[in-house]
């Protein structure tokens, strides 16, 4: 969550607090200086990500209130760098009069999956079919509708994998369905006399070609743009590799997800940067390349994180102009591709005696890492590479990742 302060500032210039101090908030920060906006960083610890490069780090929890308001009362606009800040949390600072972008009205679509859901099929956005299930009865019934096996999602809180199950029976969430069932039992101690989640959601297992996602960006005022879509390659839940472009995608499909994603950004009112992870498909009726809408989230996102070496203007910049409702810059691609691999947590407790060997290696590579403690899985960094060559750079990117991970040696 950012927070912008331009009349506090010396000359006029922002200040931009950031309530939950992870790495995207990290890595606003160098096109913050280029901005001249100063970042404040409202961090869970004294050693987060964001905390660790941003002097400014008040410690607090984006969960306590009172806490919350007082630093927001000292800022003009709130925005965030995740989806978990309670409902509760978010009406208290609209009641002080803060302005949020984006609003917790289009912030819902995000930390609500059924919500999103409901919205994107009202407005025509093609998606994965899907029904809110609240019990084995409704969730076998589904099934046995769209065949087995299903995906099962937690509507709240899930990432990286997290909250989502394929499964071939209800027994197989018999334990999420009681959360559930709990939850809407208890909904009369509930803040705001609502289940805390009403139900799970509940859709067909998509038979897609691959996964895409497209970032876009809408200001205040109404601007928009977008970046080109990318393939995303994900191993065991998590993003490992993004390639931008999508190699070998087709001009009309780029052209119509491009389309949907500034519609939705439009009809969702979404001001800021928003991710839309997408599945090709076949068309079953035409044969021809379709698309569907998996997720969405308004913030910047892990498949844009190329955009820092690969495009005009990243998709961190491109954040911070759209909350502060400046003209927005150029998300033209620097080179033909560039590939973009993560780094996970492996072997190495300490990662930077690697750089010597990967600087000389490839001296055209870009190493991004957020600060974090080695955690077998977690995700520590990124790597860009640049050129003409996709296979060439998927290799250096795969290289570099790996080295880092500590699944090879040299």
């Amino acid at each position: 969550m950012f927070v912008i302060s331009p009349q506090r500032a010396p000359g006029g210039f922002p200040v931009v607090g950031i309530i939950g101090g992870g790495q995207l908030a990290r890595m606003c920060q160098p096109p913050a200086v280029g901005l001249s906006i100063t970042l404040s960083v409202f961090a869970e610890s004294a050693d987060s990500s964001a905390a660790l490069v941003i002097p400014s780090s008040p410690v607090g929890n984006h969960a306590d209130i009172e806490a919350v308001r007082a630093f927001a009362g000292e800022c003009d606009v709130v925005t965030f760098d995740h989806e978990h800040v309670p409902a509760e949390v978010l009406s208290a600072l609209e009641a002080d009069g803060v302005v949020l972008h984006p609003s917790p009205a289009a912030l819902v679509f995000a930390q609500d999956k059924l919500a999103m859901r409901r919205r994107l099929t009202a407005i025509g956005v093609p998606c994965p079919r899907w029904a809110q299930v609240r019990d084995a009865a409704s969730l076998q019934a589904f099934g046995d509708e769209v065949g087995w096996p299903v995906i099962v999602k937690t509507p709240k809180g899930g990432y990286d994998g997290k909250g989502v199950r394929v499964v071939g029976s209800p027994q197989e969430v018999a334990d999420w369905l009681a959360d559930a069932a709990r939850d809407v039992a208890q909904r009369d101690v509930v803040p705001g006399g609502g289940p805390l989640v009403d139900g799970l959601l509940a859709e067909q297992k998509v038979d897609f070609v691959r996964e895409l996602a497209l970032l876009v960006v809408r200001s205040p005022s109404g601007q928009a743009g977008a970046w080109p879509v990318v393939e995303t390659v994900q191993t065991d839940g998590i993003c490992t590799q993004v390639l931008a472009p999508a190699p070998e995608l087709d001009p009309h499909l780029a052209a119509l997800a491009t389309q949907a994603g500034l519609r939705i950004a439009g009809e969702l009112g979404v001001t800021g940067v928003m991710a839309v992870e997408l599945f090709e498909v076949t068309d079953p009726r035409t044969g021809d390349p379709a698309y569907l809408v998996n997720e969405l989230a308004m913030r910047p996102h892990n498949s844009g994180h190329w955009s820092i070496d690969g495009a005009v203007t990243s998709q961190f910049e491109q954040h911070l102009r759209a909350v502060l409702d400046l003209p927005l810059g150029d998300t033209s691609p620097r080179a033909r591709w560039t590939v973009m691999g993560n780094v996970l947590g492996g072997d190495h407790p300490q990662l930077y005696p690697a750089y010597r060997h990967l600087m000389a290696r490839d001296p055209g590579l870009k190493i991004h890492l957020y600060g974090k403690g080695v955690r077998p899985g977690r995700k520590l960094g990124h790597v860009n590479v640049s050129g003409g060559d996709l296979e060439d750079l998927r290799a250096r990117a795969n290289h570099a990742s790996d080295y880092l991970q500590g699944v090879i040696t040299e």
